[in-house]
C-alpha cells in the first residue's frame, strides 16, 4: 500500500479577506409589492452588503386577457401604459423597503411576461435569486401556482425563499 503524499510545508493557510471573499455578483429579487417581496428585497440588500453584489429588483407584468383580439377594454384610457405603471410600482416598493441610499443602489428591471419565467430568465448569470413566499397553503398554491416554488425548482443558481406571514386558513 502506498503511503499518502506528505503535505507541503509552507506559508500557513489564511482565511480570505473580506475584499477577496466578495463575489461582486448579481442578486435577482422578485418584487411584486407584497409584504413578502419587500422582506425578500430587504434580505437581498443585506446579503449584497455582505458580499459586494449588486441587487436587481425585478417585476413582471402581463397584458390583461381582455386586451386580446377584441381590442381595448371599455372605460380604460387608450394611452394606458401598463409597463410604466409597473415601473412606478416597482420604484415605490424599492423606496418603501429600503433607505434612500440603499434604494438608489438597486437596479430596477420591469419586464412584460409571466413572473416566474421573467425571474428565471433574469437569473441566468446571477449568483443568487431571492423571492418572497406568501404562504398561501398547499391547496391554493396548487390552484394558483407558486412563483417561489417553481423558481426554486428551475433556477440556474441558488434560491432563497423569504417567508412572509401566512394568511389565516379559510
Amino acid at each position: 500500500m502506498a503511503e499518502p503524499a506528505a503535505e507541503s510545508v509552507g506559508e500557513p493557510a489564511t482565511a480570505p479577506t473580506s475584499e477577496s471573499a466578495m463575489a461582486h455578483g448579481r442578486i435577482v429579487v422578485g418584487v411584486d409589492g407584497s409584504d413578502p417581496s419587500l422582506h425578500a428585497l430587504r434580505w437581498a440588500d443585506r446579503q449584497a452588503q455582505l458580499t459586494g453584489a449588486t441587487v436587481e429588483a425585478v417585476t413582471a407584468w402581463e397584458m390583461p386577457a381582455s386586451f386580446g383580439w377584441a381590442g381595448a377594454v371599455p372605460g380604460l384610457p387608450e394611452d394606458l401604459d401598463i409597463g410604466a405603471i409597473a415601473t412606478e410600482n416597482l420604484m415605490e416598493a424599492i423606496n418603501q423597503a429600503l433607505p434612500k441610499e440603499r434604494a438608489d443602489a438597486v437596479n430596477p428591471v420591469t419586464v412584460m411576461g409571466n413572473p416566474t419565467q421573467v425571474i428565471l430568465d433574469r437569473a441566468e448569470g446571477a449568483e443568487l435569486v431571492v423571492v418572497g413566499a406568501r404562504g398561501l397553503g398547499t391547496f391554493r398554491a396548487t390552484l394558483l401556482g407558486s412563483v417561489s416554488y417553481t423558481v426554486t425548482l428551475h433556477a440556474p443558481c441558488p434560491v432563497v425563499v423569504v417567508r412572509g406571514e401566512a394568511e389565516p386558513a379559510d
